[in-house]
């Protein structure tokens, strides 16, 4: 079974926002799909975390090494891409549009061999994983609500980011946490979202470290993206002396830049994000990195409906991997599956066996947010 056409088509019209200093609107396009098509008919699809414009540009750089490879090697054949383009990858957009090859190839496999990602990933952990609401971080009277109806939805977990935090004062960022908290209910679980990859981030270690301290006042899991993703000196110091969990990771691309984060232990969290690091075969190395040096692997997940379904899958295939990131309120995860994922009485996601990526997509709506461009027909 060889790889006989590649396809890509962004999304737009209802891209959420992003809490980043530059705004995203709803046509701006973040978030593009992949197709691979093979000579036996079957079609497996990926998502890259960027921009239509340079996804078509990264496959005409990588189509040729494509065209006519096996469509059911999907470590081999991502490896062969990433060794290959050195001079004109090595990271950024190539590395992303990877990813989405990648997670689409896996899927082919999946279903060729009728398994599941988790499976042929080396077997089940669980059945179930819990997700937590990720939420952009408003002043509380904004915030309180948007918290009550998740909390209502069933969600007992929840991350709040970006928007105010750090970037008015201290007594801003703490009205906001004490509001969180206050409505979620003590058992709930809390993380913080910095956003410290946003433009002209300022916060540095010592703002960091002061923060984290106030951060355990209010029981909050972890302290998300506390600082520039470059600066290792500064982590080294925020993890050492932070007194609740410090993560990251969610910007890096490649293996090879989670080194320093996992063998140094930068972080106490890594959070490599599928459709940006080079796929499932590179997110998978650096878990196994991750388990080894004793660091936590929660999957970043502010993506689409096939991100969301492969951290699934990665999460049954992990072994202390509990925990999924689910963007609620995007239509990329919610409008583009024939069946959205509801959560069980206890706030549970249920884990598909289904093969591949067990996704069951609406064709009709990707249709819609690619601007009519047809991914899927032969």
């Amino acid at each position: 079974m060889i790889i006989r056409e590649i396809r890509a088509a962004g999304l737009r019209g209802h891209t959420p926002a992003g809490g980043w200093s530059h705004e995203l609107t709803p046509s701006d396009v973040v978030h593009t799909l992949i197709s691979i098509h093979t000579s036996e008919g079957v079609v497996g699809v990926g998502s890259v975390f960027t921009s239509e414009a340079l996804v078509l540009a990264s496959l005409e750089l990588l189509k040729d090494q494509l065209i006519g490879e096996s469509a059911i090697e999907p470590i081999r054949v991502s490896e062969k891409l990433h060794q290959n383009t050195f001079w004109q990858g090595r990271g950024g957009a190539v590395t992303h549009t990877i990813s989405g090859i990648d997670i689409a190839l896996w899927d082919i496999l999946g279903q060729v061999t009728k398994q599941p990602l988790s499976r042929l990933l080396g077997g089940r952990y669980r059945d179930k994983v819990r997700p937590y609401a990720s939420v952009l971080m408003q002043e509380p009277k904004d915030l309180i609500p948007v918290l009550n109806k998740l909390k209502e939805q069933g969600f007992t977990a929840y991350k709040i980011g970006w928007g105010p935090f750090g970037r008015v004062s201290k007594e801003v960022d703490r009205a906001i946490v004490a509001a969180a908290r206050k409505t979620i209910g003590e058992d709930a679980l809390l993380a913080v979202d910095a956003g410290g990859s946003d433009a002209y981030w300022h916060g540095d270690a010592k703002w960091a470290i002061n923060t984290a301290q106030m951060l355990q006042e209010y029981n909050v899991a972890w302290f998300e993206e506390a600082m520039s993703p470059d600066d290792y000196e500064g982590f080294a110091e925020l993890t050492a002396l932070s007194p609740v969990p410090i993560s990251g990771g969610e910007v890096l691309t490649r293996r090879q830049s989670f080194q320093p984060y996992l063998t140094k232990r930068l972080v106490n969290i890594i959070q490599p994000d599928v459709t940006k690091v080079g796929g499932i075969s590179e997110f998978i190395r650096i878990a196994q990195t991750a388990e080894d040096n004793f660091v936590r692997v929660i999957p970043h997940g502010w993506n689409t409906a096939v991100g969301l379904a492969v951290d699934l899958q990665l999460a049954a295939a992990l072994p202390r991997t509990e925990l999924v990131e689910y963007c609620t309120g995007s239509a990329y995860i919610d409008a583009i599956v024939s069946r959205p994922w509801v959560l069980d009485s206890e706030g549970m996601l249920e884990i598909s066996k289904n093969p591949g990526l067990a996704l069951e997509l609406d064709y009709d709506a990707i249709l819609n947010f690619t601007g009519g461009i047809d991914l899927f027909t032969p």
